[in-house]
């Protein structure tokens, strides 16, 4: 039998320029991680308009948007730390991870996020071949299931509540924001952004404000302490690695966002540290996800990420080992950024006037609700703040707020069930 290999060849000219493009999107990707608020697939669509004129082959510029994707994957749970807003994959990571900040332990979240997205992309390579044709194979049944699977993992969120007041307040939470999701999670606004969407207010709202509004109320940052993971081995390994297949979730399942796999994820982060195993799997879910969802447009043909959708519209063509050798690459070097930009980054916001900031950011929010969504956006988001409240007032896990998404996928896939 003849041997069959995979040989990559580059030419030293071809592989500059590539280099190139890929620092290029990490510089894209460290600007759009580091705004509050951001959502990724917002970005990616606003790239997608900017990189289209850019000289160089589409290759080139597949491979910028893509280390800027899984960079901004990265590097977006730096202000769910620092100011506590998130974006929409990080929205659950906020409370714990910005609980820590205000314990002094930012620098300790910080190298705990670095490491589930990192981990999660080790685990995500070689296993997304033998993924890739299990989900193929069973696609159907769980497309088939998915109201029943989405019904159940919201069950389970309420009833691992701790008392009857926090059940009482995420059920309340869950049919709200499940109700306000089927509403409005469809609408098409007019915006000054065309990349814009609701999701943006959606979740800036639903997260984001609660955090800030507290913080109003509270005082300053206090100095972070030296990093120091306090936390045994497998209570990082087994977060990390049930974040990357988890992120499978959102790589072959449509309308199940890196957000909703998270909330899979976390059902066996470790009990005896669950802040610290939140921030872990949670990381890595979305990361992981990149990888996932490259090979199921690779296998399936259709795009799961808004980067790769991006991607799509640029009519890129899908060079697997070049794309994997930019994930690789872009990786490694977000996890150098994280340390290194996420210290400095609460330094400075350590520096500041921690109610000036708050405010400033308060107000960025509904600047970039306006910006994604126009003037209903700004509504969505004062709507959403004061449904963020329900569970931060009962005592209960912000997490039944991912209802907003849960419900409508649960109601759509039960009506029109999805085809493979």
């Amino acid at each position: 039998m003849d041997a069959v290999g995979v040989e990559l060849v580059l030419a030293p000219g071809r592989t500059g320029a590539i280099l190139g493009y890929v620092l290029f999107g990490i510089a894209l990707g460290t600007c759009s991680g580091l705004i509050p608020g951001l959502h990724a697939n917002n970005f990616a669509l606003l790239l997608a308009s900017l990189v289209v004129i850019l000289p160089g082959d589409p290759l080139l510029v597949g491979v910028a948007m893509l280390a800027a994707g899984v960079v901004h994957t990265f590097l977006d749970v730096i202000p769910a730390l620092a100011i506590g807003v998130p974006d929409a994959e990080m929205a659950m990571m906020a409370l714990p991870g910005h609980r820590m900040v205000l314990e002094g332990r930012g620098q300790e979240a910080l190298y705990l996020s670095a490491l589930g997205s990192g981990i999660a992309v080790l685990f995500a390579i070689p296993l997304a071949v033998p993924i890739t044709l299990a989900m193929i194979r069973w696609y159907p049944v769980l497309a088939r299931h998915m109201p029943a699977i989405l019904g159940m993992m919201a069950a389970v969120m309420v009833l691992t509540e701790p008392n009857a007041r926090a059940k009482a307040g995420g059920l309340l939470a869950f049919f709200v924001s499940a109700g306000f999701g089927w509403l409005i999670v469809d609408l098409e606004p007019t915006a000054p952004l065309d990349g814009g969407g609701v999701l943006a207010p959606l979740f800036a709202g639903l997260f984001g404000a609660p955090v800030i509004v507290d913080a109003l109320r509270g005082g300053s940052m206090p100095p972070q302490r030296a990093a120091a993971i306090k936390v045994r081995r497998w209570g990082v390994v087994v977060p990390a690695t049930a974040g990357s297949a988890a992120g499978a979730f959102v790589g072959y399942l449509p309308g199940v966002s890196s957000a909703i796999a998270a909330v899979i994820a976390l059902t066996v982060a470790p009990n005896e540290d669950p802040d610290r195993g939140f921030i872990v799997a949670t990381s890595g879910v979305d990361t992981a996800n990149t990888i996932f969802a490259l090979f199921a447009l690779v296998a399936l043909g259709t795009p799961r990420t808004g980067v790769l959708v991006a991607i799509e519209q640029a009519e890129v063509p899908v060079n697997l080992p070049v794309m994997l050798l930019t994930v690789a690459i872009a990786a490694g070097v977000s996890f150098v950024l994280v340390i290194v930009v996420g210290r400095w980054y609460l330094e400075v916001i350590g520096s500041l006037d921690y109610t000036i900031v708050c405010a400033a950011v308060m107000t960025m929010l509904l600047v970039l609700s306006f910006l994604f969504a126009g003037p209903i956006g700004v509504l969505i988001f004062f709507i959403s703040a004061m449904i963020g409240f329900i569970p931060v007032r009962t005592g209960a896990k912000r997490v039944h707020l991912m209802g907003v998404l849960m419900g409508p996928i649960m109601v759509w896939t039960w009506q029109y069930p999805i085809v493979f």
